[in-house]
């Protein structure tokens, strides 16, 4: 399938999703140009991958996938985009999980939509998701 010059930005569980090809998920991924994985997803993949009963098999496909996309560091800049978005999901009493927190506030910065199945992103302000496979 011919890539649509998209780019978008994987939480964790979707990226689970691309490497298992759950629902055709590695299929989908194809469309996009330009795929983006914050770096608490990447954590979060290798550490799924260490504590799981195959890691060495499971790390090494993981950073194979890695190889393959962007990863969006997080810098100064991203405290600033990180601070409003806590603020506002604490005003909103719409807490979410504290990695989840820095990877909308990185994909803010960047201006990327969030794949993810985790409703709970719907709450946060200035962040676009994307429709999943």
């Amino acid at each position: 399938m011919p890539k649509n010059g998209a780019k978008v930005s994987l939480d964790t569980n979707i990226a689970i999703a691309v490497l298992n090809n759950t629902r055709h998920a590695g299929d989908w991924i194809q469309e996009f140009a330009e795929v983006f994985l914050p770096v608490p997803v990447v954590g979060e993949l290798r550490f799924g991958a260490i504590n799981s009963g195959r890691p060495e098999k499971n790390l090494a496909r993981i950073e194979a996938f890695v190889a393959s996309c962007f990863v969006l560091d997080i810098r100064l800049n991203t405290s600033d985009t990180y601070s409003v978005v806590r603020l506002g999901l604490k005003r909103k009493g719409k807490p979410i999980p504290e990695n989840d927190v820095w990877i909308a506030a990185v994909c803010i910065e960047h201006g990327l939509s969030l794949a993810t199945s985790d409703g709970h992103f719907r709450e946060v302000d200035g962040l676009s998701l994307a429709t999943i496979f």
